[in-house]
């Protein structure tokens, strides 16, 4: 057994432990009505004007290479404290998990902030948040970024910056091992559980009216309550489905369907563009030196396979 298959074994019996507890995650029913096959202009949520949702603020030539930043830059702020403060998760098996072992929370998304923690120059402090808290902490200055599965989108940009794409995800289900559901729609009356504020969440509601949906904070909340029977299935990232299946051997990932996709971004304040510009520096960086590749390899690629293409930086945002 590996050390990834050991780390998931354990953290299934956790969340089993947690299951036949006292109930740490409650489902929250999310009230649905009977939605006609084609919504009307009025029920559709119109969505704000961003432009391309994916254009974030170029880096500067040299950036990274820099030694010196304006006083009243937010780097110098976050150099002067000596760390870079990120909202996290600690539930998500390949992003951010709490490794049961050593303490240490770990994954992909994780690497993203620890590389740009390093290109500081200044240490890297976890902050651990669920996923109704991701955007409310980078507006009160909580954090200075948020690496938590986070997909960019034109009403998320009316409240906080993003970097550039760093990973593209897409939304699947979960289901139980002999379930023969080949799609959500397979499943009318199901309960099927997403995080609250999420896409996920969204789209499931959009798309799929004839299941019922109820949402956790957290993807291990979710992944609770399916254990213990109270959601029939999961909705959510492959990325987190797959670190989900990983940790429940009674689960599946339903693969053949993917309806959405997921863009994720690092998230900061409107208030620092050049913070974002340095973060996209670094990425832009990691995806060309390969090492965006080693950390895809080192967290992601068991479950998802060969690592893709990163996806190409989109700029223009002024």
């Amino acid at each position: 057994m590996n050390k990834k298959s050991l780390i998931a074994g354990t953290l299934t019996l956790l969340f089993a432990a947690t299951a036949c507890g006292s109930s740490t995650y409650e489902a929250t029913p999310v009230p649905t009505k009977p939605a006609p096959a084609k919504p009307t202009p009025a029920q559709v949520k119109p969505q704000p004007d961003c432009g391309n949702p994916l254009a974030s603020y170029a880096p500067e030539p040299g950036l990274l290479a820099s030694a010196q930043f304006p006083a009243d830059s937010y780097i110098t702020t976050i150099k002067k404290r000596g760390r870079l403060i990120a909202g996290v998760s600690a539930d998500s098996l390949h992003l951010g998990a709490r490794n049961p072992i050593t303490g240490v929370i770990e994954g992909f998304d994780i690497a993203m902030v620890t590389e740009v923690a390093k290109a500081l120059g200044v240490s890297l402090e976890l902050r651990v948040i669920s996923s109704p808290q991701r955007i409310p902490v980078i507006v009160d200055g909580s954090v200075d970024i948020v690496a938590r599965n986070m997909t960019i989108n034109c009403e998320r940009w009316g409240q906080i910056a993003f970097s550039a794409e760093y990973y593209r995800s897409g939304q699947k289900v979960l289901v139980p091992l002999d379930s023969k559901a080949k799609s959500l729609r397979d499943l009318p009356g199901k309960t099927i559980c997403a995080p609250a504020a999420s896409t996920s969440l969204d789209n499931m509601v959009r798309l799929f009216p004839m299941v019922k949906p109820i949402t956790a904070d957290s993807d291990g909340g979710c992944l609770v309550l399916f254990q213990q029977g109270k959601a029939y299935g999961i909705t959510g990232d492959d990325t987190v489905l797959a670190g989900e299946a990983a940790q429940d051997p009674y689960a599946k990932v339903i693969k053949d369907e993917r309806f959405s996709e997921e863009p994720y971004g690092l998230g900061m304040s409107l208030e620092h563009p050049e913070f974002v510009r340095f973060v996209n520096a670094v990425l832009a960086d990691m995806k060309a030196s390969g090492r965006w590749k080693i950390h895809y390899d080192d967290w992601l690629a068991e479950d998802l396979g060969t690592a893709p293409t990163p996806p190409a930086a989109v700029y223009g945002r002024s």
